[in-house]
């Protein structure tokens, strides 16, 4: 019998706001243990929790970018469970009534192009974070992560192959980093990813028992924790045995995953409307307000220079990779109008040479006017293509501009 997988992926988007989402509390990464803290993240009787509007501003911004319904009423709830990282005894979140519902997704891989529906973005806080010492077998607890905003995105269970999955979450980031409202760093904990993986025969409606991963903290496991997962219930499926529901968490040095405890429903959780919080009320000229300060998003900008500019597909999507990259191609194709000599410059020499020195695009020591410069000197025949590559190596060394190079080295 052949199997579907069936994958929904649950993402938190840990927000670059300057402090955290309830408290003026900073929210900044790397400060030492418990140095971001306040009587609200430690849960003192009396703090009263106030919502950060950056937050929520956030929120309809990426529910806009997934063509989310932005819901006019929302509220936030308890969601309550124990553990050392979580003072109060319950996280602030949203449950039934989430800021954002019912969007999409478009992902491609090599193979396909699908449409992964977004179920919901939901507001919350973060939790601290609970650090073991195996030298002194204690458990020692920070709370600077305590309180940090974050956006919960859930997908439906559209996602049919790792790669998909891979695909969603890299295109997931890409846009909130297009967005301005997350650096999407995966080794720091900006995004991290929940999956839930289920397999059903082939032409079969009904959904099999899923289990939920954690703990996948790059692209890479992503895709290796599914690949293991996947085989893990085939195997038991094939076996006749059943698959457990259950929560298991991803070892990245064995590439495998294990039992942390069954799988919890809502009721677990004793979600109810958090009383210290009002009801968000959303006007749509909030939204519209919001609307009208977003960026042009990748998926857009790809089409553009497909369709306006006559690039390729390839192309395309290597300049849209990153917001600062078509940025600095747009300004550059401003001095030198061409599209396509402008792209190859930037896909293959500048790209090579910055990532041998470990900068971004922003960093880059040739100014996009300098390298527009310097093409359009090529094309008007005032330096060879040979020349223009020693010239450009050396603008990227000093900063200095094409022009002035050629006439230093008396080129002219």
């Amino acid at each position: 019998m052949d199997y579907e997988t069936v994958i929904g992926l649950e993402v938190h988007i840990q927000l670059s706001t300057e402090s955290k989402i309830f408290s003026r509390a900073s929210a900044a990464f790397g400060a030492d243990p418990n140095a971001n803290i306040d009587p609200l993240t430690f849960g003192l009787p009396g703090s009263l929790p106030v919502l950060n509007k950056q937050v929520a501003e956030s929120a309809i911004m990426l529910g806009i970018a997934l063509n989310c319904e932005i819901r006019r009423f929302n509220r936030f709830a308890r969601k309550h469970y124990f553990y050392p990282d979580l003072p109060k005894g319950y996280q602030i979140s949203q449950f039934d009534e989430p800021i954002c519902e019912h969007g999409q997704l478009i992902i491609r891989t090599e193979e396909i192009e699908r449409t992964v529906g977004i179920t919901r973005i939901h507001m919350e806080e973060d939790a601290g974070k609970n650090i073991h010492d195996p030298r002194t077998k204690a458990s020692l607890v920070d709370l600077n992560r305590a309180g940090v905003p974050l956006l919960e995105v859930v997908s439906e269970p559209d996602i049919r192959s790792p790669a998909e999955a891979g695909a969603y979450l890299k295109t997931l980031r890409q846009i909130a980093r297009y967005l301005g409202i997350s650096d999407g760093n995966m080794e720091e904990g900006s995004l991290r990813c929940d999956a839930n993986i289920s397999l059903r025969p082939q032409g079969e409606l009904k959904f099999g028992t899923r289990t939920e991963v954690k703990n996948i903290n790059s692209f890479k496991f992503v895709e290796r924790a599914l690949h293991y997962e996947i085989a893990r219930q085939l195997a038991i499926l094939k076996a006749g045995d059943k698959v457990v529901q259950e929560t298991r968490l991803f070892d990245s040095a064995t590439g495998t995953t294990h039992p942390m405890r069954s799988k919890e429903e809502s009721a677990d959780y004793r979600y109810f409307p958090d009383p210290d919080l009002p009801p968000l009320v959303v006007e749509e000229s909030w939204i519209e307000k919001v609307r009208s300060n977003m960026p042009k998003l990748p998926e857009e900008l790809r089409v553009f220079l497909m369709e306006e500019l006559d690039l390729s597909s390839y192309d395309a999507s290597v300049l849209t990779a990153e917001r600062d990259d078509v940025e600095y191609f747009m300004e550059c194709l401003g001095v030198c109008k061409n599209a396509k000599a402008a792209c190859n410059w930037i896909s293959s020499e500048l790209f090579g040479l910055l990532k041998k020195d470990g900068l971004s695009t922003a960093e880059s020591p040739i100014s996009a006017q300098h390298l527009g410069e310097l093409i359009r000197l090529i094309d008007q025949g005032s330096i060879s293509g040979k020349m223009a590559k020693d010239v450009f190596e050396e603008a990227f060394k000093t900063g200095g501009a094409p022009s002035e190079i050629i006439r230093s080295r008396g080129l002219e």
